[in-house]
């Protein structure tokens, strides 16, 4: 059993979050244009309803990955790493051409804040629907529902005003981030996975269903043509890791098995990370960061079953 299956104590108030963005999209044609350009079905996207989505290359690389929900009829939110907001906006205007159809950073309008553990939900008691992704107007912002982790409530607040709570230890936060099983990519992972690498598709992130957007013919081969052989799995360290380490398998140093794609330490010596892997790489043999020699990697137990999302 990992010890790490204790989360924090300090997993407890409200932290700014300096790692993540957020982008305004707005107009009249807003929803079909990120409706052409995202994993995700953008049309049908409910007010009270948050989602995860992808934003690829066109061949099938995520550049960036979102937490997105609808502020208004014609207005967008989408949340990604402080990182690649830029490149990520500067990229998505190119393809706006006669689109109604407007894009600006609005991390200064609606910081983000991360919200976590019984303060919490003391605090937004009554203000969400049950369940998460849940999404709510509130405070001149909005506030959405996390999946919690280790039987701790997260949640996500964008608004003018920072929320009435107890300072939270960025390591608190990231460490229940890393737990998630929510892989996020950061500049230091741009166009190193297709959306099932990270179990995206799994999470709700791909609507193979809705129409063409940039990847979407490699994104579905990815899907369809057999057996996937990499996935996103969580694992225990024996030191602290850094995104786009890459990660080596003992039976075969000569070549990477995978990639940190997010990680975390906490004070008390603990370190976790999400790392995309070669299913293979599971089996007998050991694993390690940054060269075979690195720190030993230990696999533990994701939030999710990846064999029963995968229908």
């Amino acid at each position: 059993m990992s010890t790490n299956t204790s989360a924090p104590p300090a997993a407890n108030g409200a932290l700014a979050l300096r790692d993540w963005g957020l982008i305004r999209a707005h107009g009249a044609d807003a929803a079909s244009f990120l409706h052409a350009q995202l994993t995700q079905d953008m049309l049908h996207l409910k007010p009270v309803q948050a989602q995860l989505a992808g934003y690829c290359s066109a061949k099938g690389r995520l550049l960036a990955t979102f937490v997105i929900w609808r502020m208004a009829e014609d207005e967008f939110a989408l949340a990604c790493s402080a990182d690649l907001l830029a490149p990520t906006l500067k990229r998505l205007s190119m393809f706006v051409l006669r689109a109604k159809c407007k894009l600006e950073d609005a991390s200064a309008r609606w910081p983000l804040h991360g919200l976590a553990g019984p303060a919490a939900d003391s605090l937004l008691a009554g203000v969400l629907p049950e369940g998460a992704w849940s999404c709510a107007a509130h405070a001149g912002g909005w506030v959405l529902r996390l999946p919690s982790v280790d039987g701790v409530s997260r949640y996500l607040w964008a608004g003018p005003e920072a929320p009435a709570l107890p300072p939270m230890e960025p390591q608190a936060w990231r460490w229940l981030e890393v737990r998630s099983g929510l892989a996020r990519i950061t500049a230091a992972t741009v166009e190193q996975f297709v959306p099932q690498m990270l179990n995206l598709e799994l999470l709700g992130g791909v609507n193979f269903k809705k129409g063409c957007y940039p990847g979407q013919e490699v994104v579905a081969r990815s899907q369809y043509r057999g057996t996937l052989k990499r996935r996103t799995y969580l694992m225990d360290s024996q030191a602290a890791l850094r995104e786009g380490m890459e990660v080596f398998h003992s039976a075969d140093p000569g070549q990477p098995a995978g990639m940190v794609v997010l990680s975390a330490s906490l004070p008390d010596g603990r370190h976790a990370a999400l790392v995309e892997l070669k299913t293979a790489g599971l089996q007998d043999g050991s694993l390690h960061a940054g060269s075979p020699g690195g720190p030993t990697l230990r696999p533990d137990a994701l939030p999710y079953a990846l064999d029963a999302l995968a229908d």
